[in-house]
């Protein structure tokens, strides 16, 4: 198995998580090199990350990718609450990419704009939710999930583009889970 992503992906991070105690080849691609970036190109049309190589089967997303390794290692699915929380994971983390992306390209995101006002509401609402769900113990288990929400607020952190100070209970999270299988080996600041 190859995983193809790169090293400060909060999305391809997951799903190293998830194979921790598997083995499998990572890929890292700097998905802006024009090398990278055609290999990238030739193995998922989407052209995203991450995607994973088993055999000739190729899998596009980081979502398919769990339901892929599911199956192949006997995995528990993910129940419908389970599948909701990802989903608000998801929500923040592909708002906050966006904004990233934005910036990047030279835009004010702080500038009063529909597209950056919803962006930062999602964020904000979706974090007060995800602070609320951590308080209620419900990422206790590390799981697919908890580790989705672990790479999303340590990404947050990493990429300092929201604060985390009026979320308590996700800076607990994180402390918590710091010794977590991979977790150190894929901290995105080894690729800063």
């Amino acid at each position: 198995m190859k995983l193809f992503g790169s090293l400060p992906s909060p999305y391809v991070r997951r799903i190293r998580l998830l194979l921790a105690d598997h083995h499998y080849e990572f890929v890292n691609l700097n998905i802006f090199s024009d090398d990278d970036r055609a290999t990238l190109v030739r193995l998922n049309p989407t052209r995203k990350i991450p995607m994973l190589l088993d055999h000739e089967q190729v899998i596009f997303d980081s979502g398919l990718i769990y339901r892929y390794m599911s199956n192949k290692f006997g995995l528990t699915p993910l129940s419908w609450p389970e599948e909701n929380q990802l989903i608000l994971i998801n929500a923040a983390n592909d708002s906050l990419v966006e904004l990233l992306l934005c910036q990047r390209s030279g835009f004010d995101i702080a500038e009063d704009k529909l597209f950056f006002n919803l962006q930062r509401e999602r964020v904000a609402e979706v974090l007060a939710i995800l602070e609320q769900q951590t308080q209620q113990g419900l990422f206790n288990d590390w799981n697919y999930v908890a580790m989705s929400l672990y790479c999303l607020a340590d990404w947050i952190a990493f990429r300092q583009l929201w604060s985390l100070e009026p979320f308590p209970a996700l800076q607990d999270f994180l402390n918590a889970n710091q010794q977590q299988p991979a977790v150190q080996s894929s901290d995105p600041r080894h690729s800063a």
